[in-house]
């Protein structure tokens, strides 16, 4: 059968899954809908906080920066598992004791200001739109190759799907869900990757494979080769690095840091039901991401040096059909500038005759190595599996921050719990309609604007959570300047230099040598500044709000969530 054929078997299959889990988990109350009735067993929360946590960015984008950055893309792999651990140990437990069902829940009671909430649902739309963004451009991309639609079509059809058990199901359709969608994906990237680490060094565990020496009779070792084959052709060697230690430092750090702050995966923590299932569910969830990240460096490298030996000086005319399935959607071009029909794929951007679009790394992979029909179409359905699982989560924080903590807490606390879900329903209606428009107008690649949410929620979220947990004197005007001073500094960055907008810039112009991707460090350091001085001048917060600070971090009875 043919590999499109397949792909329309799998993603079929899966995708009745999906809806199937959708329809037989509906929720029926708010409490379903924001966090699952709160039931949810450590396991499935842990599979599920990885479906949440695993999206786009991680399944395709993270091993095509580095098989594209070399050295310089470990970044993302340091900062964002360095950052959940981070969720996991500094702050889940805390907030699952606060017993609030989203942050700007949180940050509202916690810092006892209307204005403090409005800041937060205003900051996590924005978060979540910028992450929402790349979710559906992956979507776009494997449509577009494997369903053979134009990019926006592919981003059309996602948006459908993920309406569809979003808006129906709530939080608890999502839970449900994302744990078929992590088993689908995880098994959609081991895969292929054991198939061709096999096929190039004999190992069948990637993670070892990458480190071999190759079956080719050479006795080299795969890094070794790539290292040559990339310096031949005018590339930087793979395995160094070319960014500076100031901007590998701030890009992981803000990856870190707007983990500890990303609202969708925070939520995660709320539909357990005790403090210790909070804790247990993270040990899990950090386990199950692990597989796939110990082994993206890998496949990084694979696909890199399939890519190099496939096309750099072969004749056009003899490409494999793979190579022109991909030219169709444009992700991969060839400009035969010197009209000898061969292609020149060289580091000298005068000569280069050859784009690839880095986020097509993983899914041609399996293509590029010559694999079977079935375990490409099955690459498809994953990276579709880790787009639609996070979209899915980051459209219900969206949804619930408009409609529970915006209408319902500000504008009409006399809603309904009715009216509650009705309003939640149609805020990820309208939430759909916009996270489409990102993803067929895309501010970069996948990868680097799921970092860029990552650093809006550091400049926001991070400080006011920190010290809202562990620094009792923490009062609302504080907080609230530090979000909005930390905020506004991330986004004029990120639009001055991402999208040339304020004048514009390059990279000869970052601020102390930092790109966009590592701005949210100094944004977030500006943050706990702004935060603390407004602090020092202005009145300590009620009594009453200082105890609760006090009782969410004592231990004691710690098995069972405090509600305030």
């Amino acid at each position: 059968m043919s590999v499109q054929l397949w792909t329309w078997i799998i993603v079929a299959l899966t995708f009745s899954l999906y809806i199937g889990i959708a329809i037989w988990s509906r929720a029926g109350s708010t409490k379903e809908f924001y966090v699952a009735g709160g039931g949810v067993s450590p396991l499935a929360n842990g599979l599920a906080t990885a479906a949440d946590w695993m999206s786009a960015a991680s399944f395709m984008g993270m091993a095509g920066i580095i098989a594209f950055a070399g050295y310089d893309g470990s970044v993302y792999l340091m900062g964002w598992t360095g950052g959940y651990v981070l969720l996991a140990l500094l702050l889940a437990p805390y907030l699952r004791k606060f017993g609030k069902f989203t942050v700007p829940d949180f940050i509202g009671e916690r810092y006892y200001s209307k204005t403090a909430r409005v800041v937060a649902v205003v900051c996590a739309i924005i978060v979540s739109f910028t992450y929402v963004a790349g979710q559906m451009r992956g979507v776009g991309i494997v449509f577009s190759r494997f369903l053979e639609v134009e990019i926006n079509t592919g981003v059309i059809i996602g948006m459908i799907i993920v309406l569809f058990y979003a808006v129906l199901g709530g939080m608890k359709g999502i839970t449900y869900t994302q744990v078929a969608q992590y088993c689908v994906l995880i098994f959609a990237f081991m895969v292929p990757a054991i198939f061709i680490s096999i096929q190039m060094t004999g190992n069948p565990v990637p993670q070892l494979g990458f480190g071999s020496s190759l079956t080719d009779g050479s006795g080299m070792y795969l890094l070794d080769k790539l290292d040559g084959l990339s310096t031949e052709l005018g590339f930087t060697e793979y395995t160094n690095g070319s960014k500076s230690l100031i901007d590998v430092f701030a890009i992981t750090f803000a990856l870190m840091v707007g983990t500890a702050g990303l609202p969708h995966v925070i939520v995660r923590f709320f539909t357990v039901k005790r403090v210790k299932d909070a804790r247990k569910s993270a040990g899990l969830a950090l386990l199950f991401i692990a597989i796939l990240y110990t082994t993206a460096p890998a496949v990084a490298v694979f696909a890199r040096t399939n890519l190099i030996e496939t096309v750099s000086n072969k004749e056009y005319a003899n490409m494999p059909e793979w190579f022109k399935k991909w030219e169709t959607t444009g992700l991969i071009a060839f400009d035969d500038k010197n009209e000898n029909g061969t292609i020149q794929y060289v580091g000298d951007a005068e000569k280069n005759e050859l784009t690839v679009n880095r986020d097509i790394m993983v899914l041609a992979n399996p293509e590029i190595a010559n694999l079977p029909a079935w375990v490409i179409a099955l690459v498809a359905a994953g990276g579709l599996a880790a787009a639609l699982s996070t979209a899915a989560g980051l459209l219900l924080v969206i949804s619930s921050a408009v409609s529970h903590d915006l209408i319902k807490k500000v504008i009409n606390p006399e809603l309904s719990e009715k009216g509650e879900l009705v309003a939640a329903r149609i805020s990820a209606v309208g939430a759909v309609v916009i996270a489409g428009y990102f993803g067929i107008n895309p501010p970069g690649f996948v990868a680097a604007v799921v970092a860029l949410a990552f650093g809006l929620a550091a400049a926001s979220f991070f400080p006011a959570i920190i010290l809202g947990i562990f620094y009792k004197k923490m009062n609302s005007k504080g907080a609230i300047a530090g979000m909005i001073v930390g905020i506004t500094l991330m986004l004029f960055y990120m639009l001055k230099y991402k999208l040339q907008l304020f004048g514009g810039g390059t990279q000869e112009d970052w601020w102390f040598g930092i790109s966009p991707e590592g701005f949210g460090t100094i944004a977030m350091i500006v943050n706990f500044v702004v935060s603390l001085v407004v602090n020092a001048f202005t009145e300590e917060p009620p009594q009453e709000v200082q105890d609760i600070v006090e009782d969410i971090r004592i231990p004691s009875g710690a098995g069972d969530a405090v509600s305030h």
